[in-house]
């Protein structure tokens, strides 16, 4: 995330919600720890220690990180890849991703997420 910037993280039901403020909505990533919220359990968040950080992405970035991507392996850690619910959204998930995962790609996406969430209109959220 961009210096200067902050998030406000909602915790329910096995996930955790990154959000721009406490009063609007929606999110521009997720962490989870749990396979309920996904049909099937394709990312077996039942692993001990496993959890998916997602991020929503622009269209370029998505096309360029995960569209060629014809049969993810959603269970495979530390692998950019669409999101097992929300790729039509263009989502992104990874599993555990290493160190350098991090720096080098999640927190590079992290930024561009919370800035194309702070260059939309913001709609109030509802929960």
């Amino acid at each position: 995330m961009r210096p200067g910037h902050h998030a406000v993280v909602a915790t329910i039901e096995g996930a955790s919600f990154f959000s721009l403020d406490d009063k609007h909505w929606p999110n521009f990533a997720t962490v989870v720890w749990t396979d309920e919220h996904d049909e099937g359990a394709p990312s077996n968040l039942a692993r001990p220690g496993v959890y998916r950080l997602n991020i929503g992405v622009g269209k370029e970035t998505f096309q360029r990180l995960v569209g060629d991507i014809r049969e993810p392996d959603y269970a495979a850690f530390d692998q950019v890849l669409p999101h097992p619910v929300y790729a039509s959204q263009r989502w992104i998930a990874i599993l555990n991703p290493s160190h350098g995962t991090v720096r080098e790609t999640v927190l590079p996406l992290l930024t561009e997420a919370q800035d194309r969430l702070a260059q939309r209109p913001m709609r109030a959220r509802t929960t």
